[in-house]
């Protein structure tokens, strides 16, 4: 990786983040010809993953998981830790010698003049000429807190779950943790069990929840296998399986969906792959609670109208994708923020503008990532041609 290279003789395609999505392009690019240059905002590639919680696994299966032209060592283990996945991102990089400027955020892009390429506006007044520009900034971009009333009055500790590390600050504390999504559900059941007094999941909409892994089979693949299947029929079978392998917990104030699992999908929320959260919830040990609606002080106030005072309000609230500052004068945002187009589809309106990344996919992020890369270095390769 280079800090600082010459990115002004000649037009490359510019790789905007440097994450796995970032990566897996560029190797993709690379093997066809195509000069990729990457460029990242922090000082090492696979920064989100840096930032994550510690006892962060992926949820796929490291064989399923692995980008383009190396696997992940099988002595990383079946669900990979969040400090390997970052080892693989450095080694990644390193293996396939990717062109990667480091300290570079590109704050804006627009067509050149001659209207045959991108120029970049990056820091340190930076314009950089690409033939063609993939955007790969991420999916978990800029933390969501929401605005809730009340809030900057609340004398306890409010925090986004992309501040949160592990429970050990949290020992001895009511903790209310507001977000029953897979960050919500783990940070929940990592605060139990690292000694937190009390812990309370706030829930605004009944999360599908799912076994990450079954007599072997992992949800991925049963993801992967329904993903092009009828909604209706996936819901149906959805139901049918979670009758089997998920307990009714209605009595401890976590009732089954009222909406199938893949409806949901198709909205966006991807089911909660239990890594404890049944059996905390079932024990006790996480109480779910509804919805946050206000703050007073040093109460919360929540849609039952019921007053709780935690020491410790943590939002696993998402993220924002962030993307208008860079591509929103293009018209190629839909109302939500996403891209219109996605992969290797470009809009007409920004010809040789791509995005790998902002999909939130049932069959697991890093497989379609790896899918991604060589489907727009292939689109890449025959506009070249």
């Amino acid at each position: 990786m280079r800090a600082d290279t010459d990115l002004t003789t000649d037009r490359p395609v510019y790789v905007i983040g440097g994450g796995p999505g970032g990566l897996a392009v560029a190797v993709a690019l690379r093997e066809r010809g195509i000069r990729a240059v990457v460029l990242e905002k922090s000082e090492a590639v696979g920064a989100s993953w840096r930032g994550h919680y510690d006892r962060l696994r992926l949820h796929t299966t490291r064989r399923m998981s692995s980008l383009p032209g190396l696997p992940i060592p099988r002595s990383f283990g079946r669900w990979v830790p969040r400090d390997k996945v970052v080892r693989y991102l450095e080694k990644y990089a390193e293996h396939h010698r990717l062109e990667i400027v480091t300290g570079v955020e590109v704050m804006g892009i627009e067509r050149t003049a001659d209207d045959t390429g991108w120029l970049l506006h990056a820091t340190g007044g930076r314009e950089l000429t690409g033939s063609a520009v993939v955007v790969a900034t991420g999916y978990n971009h800029t933390e969501r807190l929401p605005s809730w009333p009340g809030m900057d009055s609340f004398t306890g500790e409010l925090l986004h779950a992309g501040d949160y590390r592990n429970a050990e600050p949290y020992k001895d504390k009511d903790v209310l943790v507001v977000g029953a999504g897979n960050t919500g559900a783990e940070i929940a059941v990592d605060l139990t069990e690292g000694g937190a007094s009390r812990v309370r999941l706030a829930i605004r909409t009944v999360p599908h929840i799912v076994r990450r892994s079954t007599l072997g089979w992992p949800a991925q693949s049963t993801g992967i296998l329904v993903r092009r299947l009828p909604t209706r029929l996936v819901d149906r079978a959805g139901r049918l399986m979670a009758k089997l392998a998920v307990p009714d917990l209605s009595d401890k104030g976590l009732p089954r969906p009222d909406t199938g699992l893949y409806t949901r999908v198709r909205e966006g929320a991807i089911p909660v792959q239990d890594v404890g959260l049944l059996k905390a919830v079932r024990k006790g040990r996480v109480e779910p609670v509804a919805a946050v609606e206000s703050f007073e002080e040093t109460k919360v106030v929540l849609a039952d109208g019921s007053h709780i005072t935690p020491d410790v309000v943590i939002a696993a609230t998402g993220y924002h994708r962030a993307l208008e500052p860079l591509v929103g004068p293009l018209d190629i945002l839909d109302p939500r923020g996403r891209p219109v187009v996605h992969g290797p589809r470009t809009s007409p309106k920004a010809p040789g503008l791509y995005f790998t990344g902002f999909t939130n996919p049932i069959s697991g992020m890093f497989r379609e990532l790896s899918i991604d890369a060589n489907r727009i270095a292939k689109a890449l390769a025959k506009a070249a041609r």
